[in-house]
């Protein structure tokens, strides 16, 4: 059976006043997307084990009770460094905006992304997932996202949450040589080029999704 990667944040805290984690949908969806379409799927994480949720992803208790399952990838995620990349056919990076906490300075992931892109494998993100890929470089020396298409969660959506002045940095902000693409606010917006597939925001989940299998076949 091919086998999806999917990489998540351990980081639970904005700042003192505001708890962050995974966006559930953006696991979720995909998650049951992968496996519908019948690939195996590793869960990990930079220091594995349980998943902090943003507690504002699980406001709509009926989706929450329907990914009851789902959720039991949550409790023990596996160690990236511990893992084989040449397993897996893509790696997928849901967001939550824990990820912009962590996975910007993790050289494991760094190295696990110039992986799947130096062997032409697939690539994708949602919403604060593409946090994951600054400041990675290929063996060419090139930013991963130099010359690709590719969106992320805007400036104007970050702005919206009220949280843009306590993030890191700004998503659409850092560009490394990317064509940063959008939509309206909260949109349901997909950008595939080639193997590199990203989604808007949270409401792009499933369609990302759908997009990364069709980069994989």
């Amino acid at each position: 059976m091919k086998k999806i990667l999917m990489v998540l944040t351990n980081a639970s805290k904005i700042d003192d006043e505001h708890e962050t984690g995974l966006w559930l949908s953006e696991f979720a969806e995909p998650y049951e997307e992968f496996k519908n379409q019948g690939y195996g799927v590793d869960v990990a994480s930079l220091k594995g084990g349980r998943i902090p949720l943003d507690p504002n992803s699980l406001e709509d208790g009926d989706l929450v009770e329907k990914w009851k399952g789902v959720t039991k990838e949550l409790d023990q995620t596996l160690v990236l460094s511990q893992l084989n990349m040449e397993e897996y056919v893509g790696i997928f990076l849901p967001g939550g905006h824990g990820t912009m906490f962590d996975l910007p300075d993790s050289p494991e992931l760094k190295s696990a992304l110039a992986h799947f892109a130096d062997n032409n494998k697939a690539i994708g993100a949602v919403c604060h997932g593409p946090a994951g890929f600054v400041g990675t470089k290929l063996s060419n020396g090139k930013w991963l996202v130099e010359g690709k298409n590719m969106t992320g969660f805007t400036n104007e959506e970050e702005q919206q949450t009220g949280l843009d002045s306590l993030m890191p940095f700004l998503l659409e902000s850092r560009e490394q040589g990317a064509k940063f693409e959008k939509s309206e606010p909260w949109s349901d917006y997909v950008i595939t080029d080639g193997k590199f597939v990203t989604g808007q925001n949270p409401q792009s989940s499933q369609s990302t999704a759908e997009a990364f299998i069709k980069a994989l076949s």
